[in-house]
């Protein structure tokens, strides 16, 4: 008898999917605590939740995730930032999401967060940093205990409403040696052009620090063009209103010709990578011209056009998901096999923050997880 949740289970050949090899690029720190940490951690400041059971938050999580609205779905990390605002906190929390990633089957995440939002009990940047780190640290410990393998790093957010941004750049150059692999931009996008925090970007780029920035989610093609050639991203987070880019014309019933507009030829012919997360983009509405569903994302365009795609979870807490679930829910979409699985976690490695021998190394480790299968 199948004890495998459905969740997880591959439709037709059902494997186990949290068995495979898996890389994670785009997935918040502060959206991904347990609901019962939560709990735990909000009644230790006298932090009002809407509720102290556990199932019951993580289900208004996810309702108040649903809003439509990138702005609305972003009013949830009220929660979770206020109780994050302790060295104690942030190593729990860290620990936590490393022996999640784990449990699901990751062997390579990149945990995305913004340290100018956890200073509010009198924390430095620096030392924010450090904590989330030994809390890395102590999950990757804690999963390599259970004989599976794990490595992680961070990407340090600068808040794009805020004017933080060369700061927040200066904190991650300045820790790279412990543990961040790079940098972003996130928060409301719309409104808040890359542009915005140039300096950032100018002084990265001087030190060769990757960024990958939020963009095409909320806002349009103009806010690609910002990420590629104010920020220099060589990743995009999210990017799926590249699609924006693409026109389509159907000649008779077998043959549609799909034309590249000059932003979305750049980004394919560089494989700059699209850290696209299906259930989050549902959420915020991000394809809504294309439809509301799941089957309406752009992601099985973009894939076959030979973009190069990545599945992520982006906030796990408020998708109530897992980036097995993910891939699962696009298997059901599309139609995706554990051929099309294995070409998004390759298409992961080779977009990884890291150096091209220890990405090498994480393709051999996908490929090889996949042929156990």
């Amino acid at each position: 008898m199948n004890t495998v949740p459905e969740d997880y289970l591959l439709s037709g050949g059902g494997a186990d999917v949290r068995a495979l090899p898996k890389i994670s690029l785009h997935d918040h720190l502060d959206g991904g605590l347990r609901p019962q940490t939560i709990i735990e951690l909000a009644d230790e400041i006298g932090f009002e939740l809407p509720t102290t059971d556990a199932t019951e938050l993580g289900t208004w999580f996810e309702q108040q995730s649903n809003s439509g609205s990138l702005v609305e779905y972003l009013k949830t990390f009220d929660i979770t930032t206020a109780v994050m605002q302790t060295r104690e906190a942030l190593i729990r929390v860290a620990r936590d999401f490393v022996e999640d990633l784990g449990a699901d089957g990751v062997i390579y995440g990149e945990i995305r967060w913004a340290p100018e939002q956890h200073l509010a009990r009198g924390l430095t940047l620096d030392e924010v940093v450090e904590a989330v780190q030994e809390g890395l640290d102590a999950g990757v410990d804690s999963v390599r205990s259970t004989g599976a393998d794990i490595r992680v790093g961070q990407l340090v957010s600068a808040m794009r409403h805020a004017n933080r941004g060369l700061e927040i750049a200066e904190l991650a150059v300045r820790h790279r040696g412990n543990g961040v692999v790079g940098f972003d931009i996130a928060g409301a996008e719309d409104g808040f052009p890359a542009g915005n925090l140039r300096d950032a970007f100018d002084y990265l780029a001087k030190n060769y620090m990757p960024t990958t920035v939020h963009a095409g989610e909320a806002a349009g093609i103009e806010s690609i063009k910002g990420a590629l050639f104010d920020g220099r991203a060589l990743r995009l987070g999210h990017g799926v209103r590249i699609a924006e880019d693409i026109a389509s014309e159907r000649e008779d019933d077998e043959n549609t010709y799909v034309t590249l507009g000059p932003v979305a030829q750049w980004v394919k012919d560089r494989q700059i990578a699209l850290e696209l997360s299906p259930s989050s983009n549902v959420q915020t509405a991000a394809f809504a011209q294309w439809g509301d569903e799941l089957v309406d994302h752009p992601f099985d365009l973009l894939y076959q056009l030979g973009f190069r795609v990545t599945v992520n979870t982006d906030n796990r807490l408020m998708s109530g998901t897992s980036l097995s679930r993910e891939l699962v829910l696009l298997s059901d979409a599309f139609g995706y096999d554990l051929s099309d699985f294995e070409v998004f976690q390759l298409n992961a490695a080779a977009a990884a923050f890291l150096p091209i021998e220890d990405r090498e190394d994480l393709a051999d480790q996908i490929s090889a997880g996949f042929g156990r299968v």
